[in-house]
């Protein structure tokens, strides 16, 4: 009996202790790049496009990050405005993730783009994820002169917002154990990955009809997802005749790409667990996404950079790497020993150095060239 009442006061004393941690203030990373940066959300409609989950159009939420003269002052923006709080793990867990609230965004709400033409970048979340939870990659990039536009696929993202409510997944859109070395897996995720690279597709074009005098015409957008967002982007550079360039982080790649190639320059960042491109970290446990990476590759006229990013794990390439997390939830989550900050810090410089290196033609990224 005293040793079950030492457990629950010592439990109820993490707990609280947990409760005035999360509550401090954190934030996200400074940007590395010469801009400040702005913020703007829309909501967009692809009406010649049936949506496959749902009857009507296709309808997409978009947040575009973009840079902003030095010196301009502004509101900052919520990390999570309104219903996109819903984000956030639900009970019982949520207790040991830091609310929304308290992390504080670096990006201004809506104010003016920065004089002259920036190229653009979309940017895809991996499956299941809102494209809120790169807003650290996201302000990286804008910071560096790029106009990012972040893509929630609906119907695939655990959660996304559009007419101002929360609009959740389907099973048909999000389907488990995509990851699974089987056949239907494989079908399902070759598929999806159609439709996402559409939804990124259709974003490159509206960022340029709905803000003609910020796009660098003479540039065609560069394409960066992570996990099956990845797998998207690499599909939508294949299709895309002005594809300047494709990022894949961490994503099992999936579709007509993975036996096409891409012509574009192409850089595959992996975690220290997988083989996604075409070497496998020293954790993986299997080998399942290997030659699917290695298809990729040789079928790839463009050039191609890979790289590991030590101490990582699946999680270590979205914001997760700035929330506040406390234990046991940080241990069950695919986050490495790397630190927080430092994962993200990493992932940017590549992004930044590979994108300037392919459309401005500065030095070229530290990651070695791909072996296939």
């Amino acid at each position: 009996m005293i040793l079950l009442l030492v457990v629950l006061l010592g439990g109820a004393g993490y707990v609280g202790w947990v409760l005035v941690q999360r509550s401090e203030p954190v934030s996200l990373p400074e940007p590395s790049g010469g801009f400040q940066v702005g913020r703007r959300t829309y909501e967009w409609t692809d009406s010649p496009r049936r949506d496959p989950f749902a009857d009507g159009p296709r309808r997409l939420a978009v947040w575009l990050w973009y840079p902003v003269a030095k010196g301009t002052t502004g509101q900052h923006t919520q990390y999570a405005p309104d219903e996109w709080s819903g984000m956030h793990l639900k009970a019982p867990v949520a207790v040991f993730e830091g609310p929304f609230d308290t992390l504080q965004d670096r990006a201004l709400d809506r104010v003016a783009i920065a004089p002259g033409k920036f190229p653009v970048v979309v940017l895809m979340p991996g499956m299941g994820l809102s494209a809120p939870m790169y807003a650290a990659l996201a302000e990286d990039l804008a910071s560096h002169g790029y106009l990012v536009a972040g893509v929630t696929p609906t119907y695939s993202a655990n959660l996304t917002v559009l007419g101002g409510e929360p609009v959740t997944s389907k099973p048909a859109a999000n389907p488990p154990n995509l990851g699974d070395n089987n056949e239907g897996a494989q079908q399902a995720g070759d598929h999806l990955v159609s439709v996402w690279a559409a939804d990124a597709r259709f974003a490159a074009g509206m960022v340029v009809k709905t803000l003609p005098n910020s796009v660098e015409s003479a540039v065609g957008p560069a394409y960066v997802g992570h996990s099956f967002g990845g797998a998207a982007s690499l599909e939508a550079c294949r299709l895309d005749q002005r594809c300047t360039a494709a990022v894949d982080l961490d994503g099992y790649q999936f579709g007509d790409v993975v036996r096409k190639g891409v012509k574009a320059p192409m850089l595959l960042l992996g975690a220290d667990d997988s083989c996604i491109t075409g070497v496998c970290g020293p954790d993986a446990k299997n080998d399942n996404d290997r030659n699917r990476a290695l298809s990729l590759l040789k079928a790839s006229t463009g050039t191609s950079w890979c790289a590991t990013v030590p101490d990582t794990r699946h999680f270590n390439f979205t914001d997760y790497g700035v929330y506040y997390l406390a234990y046991p939830l940080r241990r069950f989550l695919p986050l490495g020993p790397a630190a927080p900050r430092h994962a993200l810090t990493v992932t940017s410089g590549y992004l930044s150095t590979f994108l300037s290196h392919v459309i401005y033609k500065t030095a070229a990224p530290g990651a070695p060239a791909c072996k296939n």
